[in-house]
């Protein structure tokens, strides 16, 4: 198998589990270094008391791969530049980032509290940002760099999901998809 990633370092938001999880795998398969980003909450924002980043970027390394885990919360300038700042410190510089985290909260609008519509928005959008101005000026620098941004389908409607409603959210993830164009 060819290894299209060799010498290339990535960082991915949400790399703890799920998706993320696979991202990170796949990109380590590849031979990229991965930084493995998760702050260790569930899908509901719960704090947990063991950290997925430290399991994946231990099982990336078991298998013969670069990795190391990072657990800032990736929603403030602070966490996305420290995000950055790590893979650069580790190994060199930052040539992907891949933004997966995510938060779910399960309700209809009309019982949504803006607490957990702030939540949402905390993580998918100002997550997003937190994590893109400080790569993009290191891949500006650079000369070189990809930026992912993941959404999911709900983005296109989910009445279960206030959050992703077309109505309320569309403007917010077709932002981050022209933003990143």
């Amino acid at each position: 198998m060819s290894r299209h990633l060799e010498g290339k370092v990535a960082a991915v938001t949400g790399g703890g589990r799920g998706i993320g999880r696979e991202v990170c795998r796949a990109f380590a398969a590849q031979g990229a270094a991965v930084v493995v980003n998760d702050l260790g909450v569930s899908v509901a924002g719960q704090q947990e008391t063991a950290s997925p980043a430290d399991d994946v970027a231990k099982e990336i390394k078991s298998g013969g791969g670069k990795a190391a885990s990072s657990h800032l919360d990736i929603s403030t300038p602070e966490g996305g530049e420290g995000l950055v700042n790590h893979a650069i410190k580790d190994f060199g510089k930052l040539d992907i980032l891949v933004n997966v985290a995510g938060i779910l909260r399960d309700r209809m609008i009309f019982n949504m509290t803006i607490e957990e519509w702030d939540a949402v928005i905390r993580v998918h959008l100002r997550g997003h940002f937190c994590t893109m101005r400080p790569a993009s000026a290191h891949m500006r620098e650079r000369k070189f760099g990809r930026i992912i941004n993941f959404s999911s389908n709900s983005a296109l409607g989910s009445p279960g999901q206030p959050t992703n409603l077309i109505t309320f959210w569309e403007p917010s993830a077709y932002r981050k998809i022209s933003f990143r164009r």
